[in-house]
């Protein structure tokens, strides 16, 4: 293998989170990102906020950062900003990654959405989901790769952490992160198969393509892939996070990851032979349980409770936790997850507390836009 240098600076880490557009006095999801796009470009702030499949939704992109604490400026900012521009139109924004009320989407308009219409049918008109993708840097796409192929086992735990989506239709689903279950009905979504180099990885993807089922890059949509239009690894696997601070330990871990596979990488380590079809059940598992348990051991495949498989993350990348100054506050913010359950908890003990789905769906908007709150401690 041919060595490359060691990466002496932090690694940036950017986020792009999809919000749901809803209806501040019954909940429901409305569909009108146009407007909000309109009001933000008004601002000055077009090229933060992005349109999505549905016009319910609403995604904003951070700037590449090296400090969580910028970057969880970056997030209360950006939220903020979206529930006011979409207060202008009398809508809210609410960090949910599925929408506990029924609801009929209405696709947005261009020919890219027109034609994943078309080719998916039903499974793209029920993806009304909200994830959260984090960007972190690469020095290549070499580099890129060998942490693809060392980080696949770990990613269900950061889907496990983000679970924030119980609900589906009016309906508990018995999931905490159904948002993933109804993501993986894509052809190209979900785990994938190591891919050895950068010249692996891009003739993987030209196959994929030339088979005319995707009509282009942006719908490859593995759990990790290398961005085609940023210098990075995207992992893709989390929900949209209710709290600004779960988004902030859910980045923190996802970059020390990539340090530690680049590492590995770097000092000749192998790739860890996980079969795909096992990297499916602990994708599952994460889904259905959340930070609530049991999971997969990365290491093992074998089911632990939640506290054993956060703390052999945490093991795994505590070096690169270390030096970035993130491993007491990781720690921390795991064990206060661990606590007080993460997003599809919350929702449940709202519901179950008396609120009807519609006032669940208000107050997750209202945590969604305010700066603080009880969190995980990652500031």
């Amino acid at each position: 293998m041919t060595q490359t240098p060691t990466y002496h600076t932090t690694r940036t880490v950017g986020v792009e989170e999809e919000l749901l557009l809803v209806s501040a006095r019954t909940g429901e999801p409305l569909a009108l990102s146009s407007a909000v796009l309109a009001a933000a470009a008004g601002d000055g702030e077009g090229d933060v906020f992005e349109k999505e499949l549905h016009q319910e939704q609403l995604e904003f992109a951070t700037r590449p950062v090296g400090d969580m604490g910028a970057l969880r400026e970056e997030i209360v900012r950006w939220r903020g900003e979206a529930g006011r521009h979409a207060g202008s139109v009398g809508a809210q924004v609410a960090a949910l990654a599925t929408s506990p009320l029924a609801v009929e989407p209405s696709r947005n308009l261009g020919r890219r959405y027109r034609w994943l219409a078309d080719q998916f049918a039903l499974t793209a008109q029920e993806q009304l989901t909200g994830g959260c993708h984090v960007h972190v840097s690469v020095e290549s796409d070499e580099e890129g790769v060998a942490v693809l192929d060392r980080i696949r086992a770990w990613l269900p735990l950061l889907t496990a952490i983000s679970a924030n989506s119980p609900y589906w239709q009016g309906k508990d689903t018995g999931y905490a992160s159904y948002r993933s279950r109804v993501w993986y009905r894509l052809p190209s979504a979900g785990p994938y198969e190591p891919f050895g180099s950068a010249a692996g990885y891009h003739a993987r993807v030209r196959d994929m393509l030339s088979t005319g089922v995707l009509r282009d890059q942006g719908m490859i949509y593995f759990d990790a892939r290398l961005s085609h239009t940023f210098p990075t690894v995207e992992i893709r696997v989390a929900d949209v996070c209710l709290e600004a601070d779960t988004t902030v330990l859910v980045a923190t871990l996802a970059r020390a990851l990539v340090e530690t596979a680049a590492r590995a990488w770097r000092s000749g380590g192998p790739v860890p032979r996980v079969p795909v079809e096992t990297l499916r059940l602990a994708a599952w598992q994460a889904a259905r349980s959340g930070p609530e348990g049991p999971l997969l051991d990365p290491r093992t495949l074998r089911p632990v409770p939640p506290e054993a498989a956060f703390d052999a993350l945490v093991t795994h990348t505590e070096t690169a936790l270390r030096e970035t100054g993130d491993l007491d506050r990781a720690r921390a913010a795991l064990k206060d997850l661990l606590a007080r359950g993460g997003g599809a908890r919350r929702q449940r003990a709202l519901f179950e507390g008396g609120m009807g789905l519609g006032e669940v769906v208000r107050a997750c908007a209202r945590i969604t836009t305010q700066d603080g709150g009880p969190g995980s401690g990652l500031r």
